[in-house]
């Protein structure tokens, strides 16, 4: 079966930085579109960071400029350095892996568990 498992999150200062990953099984990873996710309370869960198959990527405007988002193929492994960290960057962070290119708006495919970011002095 799929599994995306997630790991890197934690509490950290506003202005800290973290590195999440996700580590993927039971997919083709090089074929996959990656993403990062994020769900705050009360929320929708919304795009924070993609990267195709192809490694092209985009950006929330809200994070752009603060993470970056990268795949290494030979680990199965996407990541997400996040620099800059604000407050409002406190949220539950998803993997997202899918073998389509969708609208960001709309995402399906296979989904992690999660790991907490909390942001704040």
């Amino acid at each position: 079966q799929v599994q995306l498992v997630e790991s890197g999150g934690g509490l950290v200062q506003p202005g800290g930085s973290l590195r999440l990953s996700c580590a993927a099984s039971g997919i083709i990873f090089r074929l996959c579109h990656m993403g990062w996710y994020r769900q705050a309370p009360g929320n929708e869960r919304e795009l924070v960071a993609r990267i195709t198959s192809g490694g092209s990527t985009n950006y929330a405007d809200s994070v752009k400029g603060r993470f970056t988002i990268s795949r290494d193929n030979a680990k199965n492994t996407v990541y997400l350095q996040m620099n800059s960290l604000k407050p409002e960057d406190t949220a539950v962070y998803y993997c997202n892996a899918d073998l389509t290119y969708r609208d960001p708006a709309s995402p399906r495919g296979y989904w992690g568990q999660g790991t907490q970011v909390t942001v704040s002095s």
